[in-house]
């Protein structure tokens, strides 16, 4: 029998993700979960929201233990600056709270590892919102890459950039900035889930400015003689795209990574090309949706710890590359869950959202 349960939330950090998309995803994720609280270190961001989302209970990052437990909250979803993620995601552990954290999980491997043991240790499921692993174009080429038509996949290039606001969160070091952390995480995720393999060695140039890359190129070898390489850049025109290139065909993805447009296959196969176009949809409503069923359910989520920590040692490597301009071996390692067309949704999007104290990280 189904449950008519609904998992109660409170959204920690309040900056321009949550304000656009994580808090207008409620709506539409309204059969299994429900935003109940807000917890942001601005006292008039946490007014403004709470008068527009009806909701009797905020309160600062000091006082998330109390929001906890006066709201009864099951789950937290994390949309601090990096570098909180960690101590917001302990402390809702210690509370047997469940924990969805956005990507990447930490600052660090180390500090990731940390997250996973104090969730497995207290009992709760960790999630991190790759919100790709939910949406239609990504997960169909995932599925066609893994179908064969392009023969046997051999190199992955992408180009991932946009133009950063001085004083953006994303320049600060103390924060968790850089463009690798920023955009490189999603280059890492997508060719690791397309190639469905392990990187066994990078390399990588980065410029660095005030502490942080501002823009990281890096080259990926993969078992069986594949390649990926990619840019990504705080400081360029916006641009989100990879494509795939086969021994049989290539597809290029273009935007790949975005979630407030539609994606675009082009896939040329035998000198001809066809394009599909996948409209702009939430990407965020599926996570809590999805979340919510593996809570209710006692299920373990797909794109958990391991995922994330995966993705962390390969940009942990990247930016020593960097630093040391020689190349990094990673231990071999395999992956057993990838994302799948059945975590596919088809949630409307949603609409313009007028921010509080929460501008665009862009440029336009």
């Amino acid at each position: 029998m189904a449950s008519d349960r609904k998992i109660r939330y409170a959204v920690v950090g309040a900056g321009n993700i949550a304000q656009v998309a994580v808090l207008p995803a409620f709506a539409h994720a309204k059969g299994n979960s429900e935003l109940v609280a807000i917890v942001s270190g601005d006292s008039e961001k946490r007014a403004a929201l709470a008068k527009r989302y009806d909701l009797g209970l905020t309160g600062s990052y000091e006082e998330l233990e109390r929001v906890l437990r006066q709201g009864q909250i099951d789950a937290v979803y994390i949309a601090t600056p990096n570098e909180l993620h960690k101590p917001i995601a302990l402390r809702a552990a210690a509370l047997g709270v469940h924990v969805l954290c956005e990507k990447p999980l930490a600052a660090s491997v180390a500090d990731g590892e940390e997250i996973a043991a104090a969730c497995a240790n207290a009992g709760v499921k960790l999630m991190i919102a790759y919100r790709l692993h939910f949406e239609e174009g990504t997960l169909k080429a995932i599925e066609l890459v893994k179908s064969g038509k392009l023969g046997d996949p051999r190199v992955f290039d992408s180009v991932f950039g946009h133009t950063v606001r001085a004083g953006d969160i994303r320049t600060r070091a103390d924060l968790g900035g850089g463009a690798m952390f920023d955009l490189g995480v999603y280059c890492v995720n997508a060719v690791r889930n397309l190639f469905r393999e392990e990187p066994l060695q990078v390399f990588a140039s980065s410029q660095i400015k005030d502490g942080v890359d501002e823009s990281t190129t890096a080259l990926l070898h993969f078992p069986h003689g594949r390649v990926a390489h990619f840019t990504v850049s705080n400081h360029v025109v916006g641009v989100s795209s990879y494509r795939v290139t086969g021994t049989e065909g290539d597809l290029r993805v273009e935007p790949a990574y975005e979630y407030s447009d539609g994606i675009e296959h082009h896939l040329t196969v035998d000198e001809k090309t066809r394009t599909t176009k996948f409209s702009k949809r939430d990407q965020f409503a599926p996570e809590l949706e999805y979340f919510s069923r593996c809570i209710l359910e006692n299920r373990a989520p797909e794109p958990d710890a391991e995922e994330a920590l995966d993705d962390l040692r390969v940009v942990e490597a990247i930016l020593q590359s960097a630093a040391t301009a020689l190349p990094v071996k990673l231990e071999p390692r395999k992956r057993i869950r990838r994302p799948s067309l059945a975590q596919q949704s088809h949630q409307r999007a949603v609409g313009k959202q007028e921010t509080v104290h929460a501008p665009s990280p862009s440029v336009k």
